[in-house]
């Protein structure tokens, strides 16, 4: 069973990468040049940030070559070889992947925001007017319900999505049992298991599915850029919390980056695109796309969090993810979505 499912070899992406990563704001004497590789979903908020830090002393003249793409495919080219000086991935583990690699310092997530730079949490998308009444996670299970949602073999966006709807029964009285039964259905309701999380709401935007599992990001960006969607918010969901690292060999200048990402001004771009920011004071009004512009955040009636709820990334990620023997990896290999 092991690695049945994951879409494309390591080698390969890896030359495929470094062939199609581009530079953003780039220009011709530029003294430094950052590679930032990244999961697909903060693109366009790492660029907003980019062009901001370039107006300040520390970010002026510095370049930036970027590749973005599944943050479980992405971390294994790092190690593979593909050029990084800053990593931004979906899930924690992909960060672990690299400390294991030697590439990255075991203290990475020591500082104040424990190595998180973005945040967010999962929704319910929906077609504009929510034609099949979705309100919440049951309503998933439902027959003639079809679901998008990316596949957890390469995707962090995917982990989090299938924990919110475990954590929907565990968090409320459930038993592992009783969550696993209702993780069955959910997959049977499957449609499409894109790469990415981003390939799967651009499946979503095509016309496939009914629901997509997604960032609540995502959708605010995709609002952003024309799109016609609503999307629910549901009574149980989890905070995503998206880890960046600046790797041993890196640049002086990915440390003043970082630096950059974290403080207002950085997190002031992030929630422009949708993310909720990481610390406290960031102005989160005017988000064009959001629901409400002016409250674009609403709070969970349940939030759920991997310290809290699901105990850490090392043993969640082995209990749901395992290649061989984990509870999300087997129902999907049941179920035949992702042959």
């Amino acid at each position: 069973m092991r690695n049945r499912y994951r879409f494309t070899a390591v080698v390969a992406l890896v030359t495929a990468l470094a062939l199609s990563a581009c530079g953003d704001g780039q220009a011709a004497g530029d003294s430094t040049t950052l590679n930032i590789v990244g999961f697909a979903v903060p693109e366009a908020a790492n660029k907003a940030i980019a062009a901001e830090w370039n107006k300040t002393d520390a970010g002026r003249g510095v370049g930036f070559k970027t590749s973005y793409g599944a943050s479980g495919d992405q971390s294994r080219a790092v190690v593979a070889g593909l050029a990084a000086d800053y990593v931004h991935f979906s899930v924690a583990s992909d960060v672990a992947r690299l400390v294991d690699a030697g590439l990255v310092e075991e203290s990475w997530d020591d500082g104040p925001t424990r190595g998180i730079v973005s945040s967010s949490v999962v929704v319910l998308a929906v077609r504009k007017g929510n034609p099949k009444n979705i309100q919440g996670w049951d309503d998933l299970i439902e027959p003639g319900v079809g679901i998008v949602t990316p596949n957890p073999a390469s995707s962090g966006a995917a982990r989090w999505n299938a924990l919110a709807a475990w954590g929907h029964i565990a968090a409320n009285g459930g038993t592992d049992t009783q969550s696993e039964e209702f993780l069955t259905k959910l997959f049977a309701n499957v449609v499409a298991l894109p790469n990415s999380g981003r390939d799967a709401t651009t499946a979503f935007l095509g016309g496939t599915g009914d629901v997509l599992l997604a960032y609540e990001n995502e959708t605010i960006l995709a609002r952003q850029n024309g799109e016609e969607l609503d999307w629910v918010l549901p009574a149980t969901t989890i905070r995503i919390e998206n880890p960046g690292a600046v790797l041993k060999d890196a640049d002086p200048k990915a440390t003043e980056w970082l630096d950059f990402v974290l403080g207002a001004q950085g997190q002031r771009q992030f929630a422009l695109k949708g993310f909720r920011p990481i610390i406290d004071g960031v102005d989160t009004s005017g988000v064009e796309g959001a629901l409400d512009p002016n409250d674009p955040f609403p709070t969970p009636q349940n939030l759920l969090t991997v310290d809290e709820d699901f105990g850490s990334w090392s043993a969640l990620s082995e209990k749901f993810f395992d290649e061989t023997d984990g509870v999300v990896t087997k129902i999907i290999a049941e179920s035949g979505k992702a042959r």
